[in-house]
């Protein structure tokens, strides 16, 4: 929401003393300055144009399924922008690429290829899920689309009848971060998004520890 903020300063200008009958007349002008501060909007809207989930019901190991997000700045000021991804995991046998069974293990069920203006900033797991943040590589616009993080993802080649009829998620969530007085504007622009994430970290952060 948009806040004004008003300063009223009054110029009062003595103009000098006119002597009229022996009576003082003091000649004299007001006026007024209003000053409007509009405050900014940093506001995203995330999109994924190529996803269809009717079409990804009854998936098969090597699947490559369409989804591609990507944001876009809908609000009035620049902003760096940053996608999470979160994949799940699942302690499964998986077959090699010449069809060799492997060994079980914790396996990541969708694997996929980031787009050359994103970085990865950090990564979690644990033994359900694989979260990473990525970081997109310029300044965000209002009006501008950042290129999408990846165009496909591709499920695991999972030997079958270990997780059969079960529904995967992939959440992806998007942040912006205003970019004024957020990082160091003559740094590199990793070392500007990472400043400007960490301190979106900080402010966010509710001081307990997370298991």
């Amino acid at each position: 929401m948009n806040k004004n903020y008003r300063k009223i300063i009054p110029a009062v200008v003595a103009a000098g003393v006119l002597i009229i009958g022996g009576t003082s007349a003091y000649l004299t002008d007001r006026d007024s300055v209003v000053n409007e501060f509009t405050v900014g909007k940093v506001s995203i809207d995330l999109q994924e144009p190529s996803w269809n989930p009717d079409d990804h019901t009854e998936m098969v190991p090597l699947d490559e399924i369409q989804k591609d997000p990507q944001i876009v700045n809908s609000g009035s000021n620049d902003a760096y922008v940053y996608l999470e991804v979160t994949i799940p995991v699942r302690d499964v046998i998986t077959a090699a690429a010449d069809g060799t069974r492997n060994e079980s293990a914790a396996t990541e069920l969708f694997s996929y290829q980031i787009n050359d203006q994103w970085k990865l900033l950090e990564q979690n797991k644990n033994d359900t899920s694989a979260t990473y943040v990525y970081a997109y590589q310029k300044v965000l616009k209002p009006g501008e689309t950042t290129q999408t993080l990846f165009d496909t993802v591709t499920f695991a080649n999972v030997i079958e009848g270990q997780i059969d009829n079960t529904s995967f998620d992939i959440p992806v969530n998007a942040y912006a971060i205003q970019t004024n007085h957020t990082a160091s504007a003559d740094a590199a622009i990793d070392t500007q998004v990472q400043e400007a994430y960490q301190k979106y970290i900080r402010q966010n952060s509710t001081g307990e520890s997370s298991s």
